[in-house]
């Protein structure tokens, strides 16, 4: 008795009633529900009409031959199992039918039917771990699927709080010096067109943004006083100031947060120069990211153009000879270029309230 697949149909396509009648019987006996067909015509309809589990059929039959069945059956539903049972056994009719897509192949006359018992059991338990592995793999992709949306979705949440935690030192430095607030404001504006001119991929491009819009919180811990100071500032003052990158650095590094940019070296390098000029760590070129690269000549542009504390604005064209003369020196080459190339092509402008 067959315990594998008990209630599993089976469709007996044969045109000699007694081997047809004779292998249903013992299927039957063996625990299978079998159909029967006497010709080809008549068991396409049957499997179009029961949808069987597994296909047992001759080759030599009047109308439909077993090979026009089986190719038919196969067009319909690749996975079905299928058994030839043929009483001619050639080479020829065995590579046709494995190439049609059949399972077994046995030669008749059976003397022992439990060796077609045994190769239905097996074929049936094939088509079984065939159809598991396949619910298993559709399974695991949906799992696959909704675990990526999930990460998607609390990448999407974790952004969006830290963008909020960036607006809030926007603020904060805003509230404590109104000038810095505008200053950081235009500069980011600026750095990212030029991050645009030079296609700087969405990534980067996004932590530009974020940088360049809190790039002088530093600013919080130097007294209100030097940064306001009308007059010439002293060198002890002037150091002081300095100090601002480095200090902001220091605050976004003891942030909780996990940012998915590189916001705290971005502006910690801002004040870098890319023959070593710069502050604080004396960087060259290879070591300063691009995005600092950009802000710094942003910071310049900007902080020349408008009005300062302690002097008048010396001009955009003043910030812009400064920018080309420094170029591959101080500043980045390919920076400067986008730079210049927005403002000769009147791309991008200061707006100042």
């Amino acid at each position: 008795m067959n315990t594998t697949l008990p209630k599993a149909t089976l469709l007996i396509i044969e045109d000699d009633p007694f081997v047809r009648q004779s292998m249903a019987l013992f299927l039957e006996n063996s625990g299978f529900q079998v159909l029967q067909a006497q010709n080809g015509q008549e068991g396409l309809l049957l499997f179009r009409e029961k949808n069987p589990d597994l296909i047992i059929l001759d080759l030599q039959m009047p109308g439909l031959s077993g090979l026009d069945v089986l190719a038919a059956i196969k067009s319909d539903l690749p996975v079905i199992p299928a058994i030839v049972v043929s009483g001619t056994g050639s080479r020829d009719d065995v590579i046709k039918t494995l190439k049609l897509g059949a399972w077994d192949y046995l030669t008749k006359p059976i003397e022992d039917l439990a060796v077609l018992e045994k190769a239905v059991t097996l074929s049936l338990d094939k088509a079984h771990l065939i159809t598991e592995n396949k619910r298993y793999q559709q399974h695991l992709e949906k799992e696959v699927s909704q675990r990526t949306t999930q990460l998607q979705r609390r990448e999407h949440e974790l952004k969006m709080s830290l963008i909020s935690i960036v607006e809030v030192i926007g603020s904060m430095v805003e509230k404590r010096d109104p000038y810095t607030a505008g200053h950081q404001q235009r500069v980011s504006s600026l750095a990212l067109a030029i991050g645009r001119k030079m296609n700087l991929d969405e990534i980067r491009y996004e932590g530009l943004g974020l940088a360049s819009a809190i790039h002088d919180l530093g600013k919080v811990a130097i007294p209100s006083e030097i940064l306001t100071k009308p007059g010439k500032l002293t060198n002890i003052e002037y150091q002081l100031i300095q100090t601002h990158a480095q200090i902001g650095h220091d605050i976004l590094a003891r942030c909780t947060a996990e940012f998915p940019w590189p916001i705290k070296t971005i502006v910690h390098q801002h004040h870098e120069r890319m023959d070593g000029s710069g502050y604080p760590l004396k960087l060259k070129a290879p070591d300063i990211l691009l995005e600092s690269q950009i802000l710094a000549v942003a910071d310049v542009i900007e902080a020349m153009a408008s009005n300062r504390p302690y002097r008048a604005a010396l001009g955009l064209d003043v910030a812009l000879q400064e920018i080309t003369a420094g170029m591959g020196s101080r500043y980045g080459t390919d920076v400067v270029k986008a730079c210049l190339s927005l403002f000769a092509d009147k791309e991008f402008s200061f707006t100042f309230s």
